[in-house]
């Protein structure tokens, strides 16, 4: 079967959040739906993949509520399944800024269409900003993008602290990949007293979607969060394969490399397991690796 997969994220003011958990989870394991998905007083957001009558009653079981009404969602198609487990968990934001009060139901900066965005970016008074993190940066990005160096989300405010000044740039556009962290970064950025701020509607999956290559101002692969790892301009998988010790995209050179054990290091992180955490690696990995002989699904594939 074809696999579904279906971003979705909803900033709505959500306070039975943590009664919901329950009857989302129970319907979605109903339906055979695998991902995760995040509840906070502040909405939802998540990925999940499925049958394609699966996701279609998942997303007409959300928007029959009140609240999630205009659920925004963005759907490809894989041949394997990119999860293994469903996960429903409770958070204090869907996408953690660390910021109190910072919300996009109180203010927003401006949408840009994907047919527009290269006129937006391409206006030399705009200051262009990727508010993805390190990993994904590396991977792909827009051209003459300014590149935070993060390594999660919450480094953000600090990064605008440091680099971006109202007085000085007056247009700023932000980008990244579903849209809900640029969503979050343009209410942060307005409430700081930055005067026009930008960012693109959908992410850069719904650009790679809607704008032919030859047009295209985007270089590189994007990173999305699921056993894809990366997706080309067409949304077909990309050339990256994953370290399952610390889920960062590698490419083949990458793979290649001393330090670089299937299942259980790479560079990035064979410096930051203990010979506990790989030899519980090791393990797994060959629990993974008899599954896969026997034409089973092995559920410790993906590490968390």
């Amino acid at each position: 079967m074809k696999y579904r997969i279906t971003a979705m994220y909803h900033f709505v003011s959500f306070p039975e959040f943590e009664a919901f958990r329950q009857p989302l989870l129970d319907f979605c394991n109903e339906h055979e739906i695998k991902g995760t998905l995040l509840l906070a007083d502040e909405g939802i957001n998540g990925t999940v993949a499925g049958s394609e009558e699966g996701i279609e009653a998942l997303l007409a079981f959300l928007t029959s509520k009140e609240e999630f009404k205009g659920l925004g969602h963005k759907s490809s198609y894989a041949d394997t399944a990119p999860f293994l487990r469903m996960k429903v968990k409770l958070k204090k934001e869907i996408v953690t800024l660390g910021v109190e009060g910072v919300s996009p139901k109180k203010v927003v900066g401006t949408y840009v269409k994907p047919k527009d965005w290269n006129a937006i970016i391409s206006d030399p008074d705009v200051i262009l900003v990727d508010t993805r993190n390190t990993y994904e940066t590396e991977i792909g990005t827009f051209e003459y993008a300014v590149d935070p160096r993060t390594t999660t989300f919450r480094e953000f405010p600090q990064f605008v602290a440091e680099n971006l000044d109202k007085n000085i740039h007056k247009k700023v556009a932000m980008f990244c990949t579903g849209g809900i962290r640029c969503e979050k970064a343009s209410s942060f950025m307005l409430e700081l007293g930055f005067e026009e701020v930008y960012h693109l509607e959908g992410g850069i999956l719904q650009y790679l979607e809607d704008v032919p290559q030859e047009e295209s101002l985007w270089k590189g692969e994007c990173f999305v969060f699921d056993e894809r790892v990366t997706v080309k301009h067409d949304l077909s998988p990309g050339s990256y394969d994953m370290c399952h010790a610390c889920r960062r995209p590698l490419n083949d050179e990458e793979m290649k490399e001393e330090s670089y054990v299937p299942g259980i290091s790479c560079k990035y992180c064979v410096d930051e397991k203990s010979p506990e955490q790989r030899q519980r690696y090791a393990e797994r990995q060959k629990q993974m690796q008899l599954a896969k002989r026997q034409g089973q699904q092995h559920l410790g594939a993906v590490l968390k």
